[in-house]
């Protein structure tokens, strides 16, 4: 196994409906790109996973525990364990990435899509 490979050959996973995710995990941590559609909400959730991202294109508006933000590229966010958390796509819809510690198990039931769906940084 080595240790490098490139976002595009990682297999793309639908996380929620409107959100694909490409991801790669170490023992203690994953790393993510997720692309979310237009107008995308992602309903109010909490994990066992501390959480941080940074937005990288489009908008959001995050909900995180009591306190809510509408974000643009460069924001940054944290979750602690066990917040609840939920994020809505703006109408250009969002790309992003996060990183979860300890290591996420939860994403190996979702659906496996065929690489280059969705295509990378339209």
């Amino acid at each position: 196994m080595s240790a490098f490979d490139h976002l595009d050959e990682l297999v793309p996973l639908r996380i929620w409906p409107g959100v694909v995710g490409r991801s790669m995990t170490s023992e203690l941590a994953t790393l993510s790109y997720l692309e979310l559609e237009p107008d995308v909400h992602v309903p109010e959730h909490q994990h066992v996973n501390e959480q941080v991202g940074v937005l990288i294109r489009g908008s959001l508006r995050f909900r995180i525990g009591e306190e809510e933000r509408d974000l643009e590229p460069g924001a940054t966010w944290c979750i602690r364990a066990h917040v609840p958390h939920q994020v809505w796509a703006g109408p250009g819809g969002a790309g992003l990435v996060e990183v979860f510690a300890p290591a996420r198990d939860d994403w190996d039931d979702r659906e496996r899509l065929a690489p280059g769906h969705p295509p990378l940084f339209p």
